[in-house]
């Protein structure tokens, strides 16, 4: 027991291993779910008679939930202990998983997948913790490295196995193959696992929690139906708008002047390392996730790759993450090497790498086309996720942890959502847009052009060659200029991280996301 009434829950040898089996297992249960079910919708909305607008709703619930959660975890943890917040987590998850498997209605599948949302939540949130304090301090960067591995390598493996789970077993496997997982890591966890402290009584913070839900939910809800929805042309963005900024507003200052016993500290943020990491994490979640979206769409859609190959693709970035990233997280752990420069260093690497495949703008590309981009994405998230947590956690108190850690990881979340939104929006407009700038430049006049006609052996033949043509290549295009987007983004912020502090290595870190 130290000084601030924690008892120390380091763990070495064969308990450690069941240990962090148990809290990877969990981890990526969430991570890899949430890509699974993402390659399955198509599947389910046919197999549940959805529309379109319905199906989103499968993963929209889902992360509103999420996002939800996150942030008041560090509370939830202190407030029921954090074995037993672990615990039930994981049994919500699990629970909810089979319900999903069984629903035979969208409107049933919707709600389980929230409730799955909600465990979710304390999965991501709470597994860091628990890691952290499960290794001794002198082998943070080890706890940092294994978590990274589940965070970066489990949505860069999930659309690969859930195309291959969806096709030989069909969509309710997706969701039942967390059952007997989630059951093992629950009886490893009630094994295993040892609590730093005991349950609190807290009260609970009512109408922060209310505001809370009120202003991230809508903004998740914005960001996932924008597109669809065409923006503020639809009046449910419009609403939804004016419900996140107002609610996030009336939020922030509530919890700063409302109330003594705030369900989220948000003073934590007059830390610069806290407030400019989390930034970067946001941007590290637009690289992340963007890719994991846009990477797969454009290869099968524009270049007829088979889902297995563009799985294959994604899976040898996760190569060169799983290659690297032990090797940085022994250096950035025993704080010999400055973590920013390893932050830097990834930024501008992940940034190079959109730049080149922004510059693959032929269908015809190949295969190993992408093997130089994808290895500078993976060498550079490799670089990031470990360093920004020592950084982030490195600059406070060891009691304010858990509430930087929170934002860190909140930050990242919303930066997935944010660039899902955002580069989804530039893929459809671009598209048009070089569809009508190709399409002018078509002219009889022009000797392919002539050729073409010719060869076809009537104007409307050579037409609708030329159609096809036109639309596949402004698609390729579009992919282009959402890569550079996206370079544009992670270079800009970069700059951000000479805002960091210097991490500096604390004993018996107390970390919850």
């Amino acid at each position: 027991m130290n000084g601030s009434g924690r008892e120390s829950v380091v763990e070495y040898g064969f308990r450690r291993f069941v240990v962090v089996f148990a809290i990877i297992l969990a981890t990526l249960l969430e991570i890899v779910d949430t890509t699974i079910v993402n390659v399955a919708l198509p599947n389910i909305q046919g197999g549940l008679g959805a529309n379109l607008e319905q199906a989103a709703w499968i993963s929209t619930g889902y992360i509103i939930a999420n996002v939800i959660v996150i942030p008041i975890t560090p509370w939830l943890a202190l407030r029921f202990g954090r074995r037993n917040y672990f615990f039930t987590s994981i049994a919500i998850f699990t629970f909810a998983s089979a319900m999903c498997g069984l629903a035979n209605s969208i409107e049933m599948l919707v709600f389980w997948r929230i409730i799955q949302g909600i465990g979710g939540g304390g999965l991501i949130s709470t597994s860091q913790a628990i890691l952290r304090e499960t290794f001794p301090s002198t082998q943070q960067g080890a706890a940092a490295g294994i978590f990274a591995m589940g965070v970066i390598v489990g949505p860069t493996v999930g659309p690969t196995i859930g195309g291959l789970i969806t096709d030989n077993f069909g969509w309710p496997m997706a969701f039942y193959v967390n059952v007997p997982l989630g059951i093992l890591a629950m009886t490893l966890v009630a094994r295993f696992l040892r609590d730093p402290v005991k349950a609190q009584k807290l009260p609970v913070d009512v109408i922060g929690l209310g505001l809370l839900a009120l202003g991230v939910g809508s903004l998740q809800y914005v960001l996932d139906q924008g597109q669809q929805k065409d923006w503020f042309g639809d009046s449910s963005i419009v609403v939804g708008t004016i419900l996140a900024a107002g609610g996030l507003v009336a939020f922030v200052l509530y919890e700063l002047f409302g109330t003594t016993k705030p369900i989220v500290d948000l003073r934590i943020l007059r830390y610069r390392s806290v407030w400019s990491g989390s930034l970067l994490g946001m941007c590290l979640g637009i690289s992340l996730y963007g890719s994991v979206l846009l990477l797969p769409q454009f290869v099968e859609n524009s270049l007829g790759f088979t889902a297995t190959l563009s799985g294959e693709l994604l899976i040898m970035r996760a190569a060169f993450v799983m290659l690297f990233t032990p090797f940085v997280a022994r250096l950035a752990g025993s704080g010999k090497v400055d973590a920013r420069i390893f932050i830097a260093s990834g930024f501008i690497l992940v940034g190079l790498s959109n730049v080149l495949l922004a510059r693959v703008t032929t269908s015809d590309s190949s295969f190993w086309t992408f093997l130089i981009p994808l290895a500078l994405s993976g060498i550079g998230l490799s670089q990031l996720f470990v360093p920004l947590t020592v950084s982030v956690i490195g600059s406070v108190k060891p009691p304010e942890i858990p509430a930087a850690s929170a934002f860190f990881n909140l930050a990242r979340q919303i930066g997935g959502s944010i660039a899902i939104a955002v580069l989804v929006t530039v893929l459809a407009r671009q598209g048009d847009v070089h569809r009508t700038a190709l399409a002018a430049s078509i002219t009889r006049d022009r000797a392919p052009i002539a050729r073409t006609i010719q060869r076809q052996g009537s104007l409307a033949a050579a037409a609708r060659q030329l159609d096809q043509l036109v639309g596949a290549q402004s698609q390729v295009l579009a992919y282009a200029d959402t890569a550079l987007d996206t370079a544009l983004i992670t270079l800009v912020l970069t700059p951000l991280v000479f805002l960091m502090r210097r991490s500096q290595q604390r004993s018996a870190p107390a970390l919850a996301e």
